[in-house]
């Protein structure tokens, strides 16, 4: 089946085919990803300005750069992804036109890369792959790079508060997944090949680690059940 991923028990990783493969897989699995991308580029109006910088943390197949740039065409902003997958940056840098010097993809890890300072700065679905004892420093580094003003957009997967209502959230998480026409099988086999590699907090959490990180203005901009955005304004 196109869009069709599989991986070894707590082995889960974005290299390989999966770059060929992701843009499908991902409508798949995360519900209104596409949406939430929209979101953003809505949202991009308010902030990105003539000759800034903006970041795309994990940076996967670059389409949401892409489409920012178009819409930000005549403003002459570098975009910049980056993403550890070599993969992922190879493909994305495939896809980059004469006339897009502008856009640029880096083979790095986020906790190495020097940021410049940037109005945006974008992670979708990305912190919840980064170890947790490493989040508040990159997310601390983040909003040092931020110009005052600018603006820092997150979405997550988030766990519930509570069992009753993380039984409620995996329950209609796979429901959707069962009506995305992933079998049985490839959710376990997903399920599985994420253990100790997806660790996602709860909304408390993640709200705690953007104010430890120096964040006071923080709302949520998105959520279906298990997953949630926020943009946080320096």
């Amino acid at each position: 089946m196109k869009g069709k991923i599989l991986a070894k028990n707590s082995n889960w990783t974005f290299g390989g085919k999966v770059a060929k493969k992701f843009d499908e897989h991902i409508k798949r699995s995360v519900p209104y990803y596409i949406e939430a991308n929209n979101l953003v580029l809505e949202l991009s109006d308010f902030f990105v300005s003539k000759n800034s910088y903006c970041y795309d943390i994990g940076s996967s197949t670059g389409n949401l750069l892409f489409n920012l740039n178009s819409r930000h065409k005549d403003k002459k902003i570098k975009f910049i992804g980056i993403d550890v997958e070599k993969d992922m940056i190879r493909h994305s840098n495939s896809k980059i036109k004469q006339n897009q010097k502008n856009l640029k993809f880096v083979h790095n890890n986020i906790e190495k890369y020097r940021l410049k300072k940037s109005d945006l700065i974008i992670s979708l679905y990305t912190m919840q792959f980064i170890s947790p004892k490493k989040r508040v420093a990159i997310l601390k580094k983040i909003y040092d790079a931020l110009n005052w003003g600018g603006a820092f957009i997150i979405f997550e997967k988030i766990r519930a508060p509570d069992a009753r209502f993380q039984d409620l959230y995996s329950q209609i998480y796979n429901e959707f997944k069962l009506k995305e026409r992933h079998t049985p099988f490839e959710i376990i086999n997903k399920s599985k090949s994420l253990k100790g590699i997806l660790e996602p907090f709860s909304d408390a959490g993640n709200l705690k680690l953007l104010k430890t990180a120096g964040f006071i203005d923080i709302t949520p901009i998105f959520q279906w059940v298990c997953f949630k955005g926020y943009i946080c304004i320096k």
